[in-house]
């Protein structure tokens, strides 16, 4: 069975030095190029906000960033702002093998709601279309890598073991905010979801 490398988010604003760093981000630059050489195929994720984006806490008078709010979808982490359109922190970071790369595929570019998972918005509805991609191409064993490991890696490994592909996470290709034990928690909410954890 052909296989897929999905590599979410390795954007400079969640590497060291960026807005919104994941501690070792930079760390797994050369594990995922490595592991792109196993696959058939590479897609890329690529974090892409409006400046207004409803995510960001600057947009939400008074808050904080790591506070918490309800939106219509659900509750959301408000995050400092980052990963904005055109700018360098949304750039991928400069040791990632862009070339390899099959597919791009850009999320959280609708200012009302935030998106973690490679495959819908935060509201589990709204398609990226990546899935019809995958599935017209037969790529139907994903190894999911990249940032953060809690909060957009889980949630597309989720999301792809709920829409019938094989899904594992590489995790020493992986990295997390740990957010109030987020991590444990993604872990556990993966395996429970027939997500393979290596």
């Amino acid at each position: 069975m052909p296989k897929a490398l999905i590599v979410i988010d390795m954007q400079n604003d969640f590497c060291p030095g960026g807005a919104l760093a994941v501690s070792g981000g930079n760390e797994i630059l050369h594990p995922i190029n490595a592991l792109m050489d196993e696959v058939d195929a590479v897609i890329l994720t690529q974090d892409w906000h409006p400046a207004d984006h409803s995510s960001f806490a600057r947009n939400h008078p008074g808050a904080e960033p790591f506070s918490m709010t309800e939106m219509p979808y659900g509750p959301q982490v408000l995050w400092p702002a980052h990963c904005v359109i055109g700018s360098e922190g949304a750039a991928f970071h400069s040791a990632l093998n862009i070339d390899r790369a099959d597919l791009v595929i850009r999320k959280g570019f609708r200012s009302e709601i935030d998106s973690y998972s490679a495959f819908f918005e935060n509201d589990h509805k709204t398609p990226t279309g990546l899935a019809g991609y995958l599935r017209e191409r037969d790529l139907l064993d994903l190894t999911f890598v990249g940032l953060a490991h809690d909060f957009c890696v889980a949630w597309s490994a989720i999301d792809a073991a709920g829409l019938g592909f094989t899904a594992s996470v590489a995790e020493a290709a992986t990295r997390a905010i740990d957010l109030d034990d987020s991590l444990a928690k993604a872990r556990k909410d993966m395996r429970d979801a027939g997500v393979t954890l290596r």
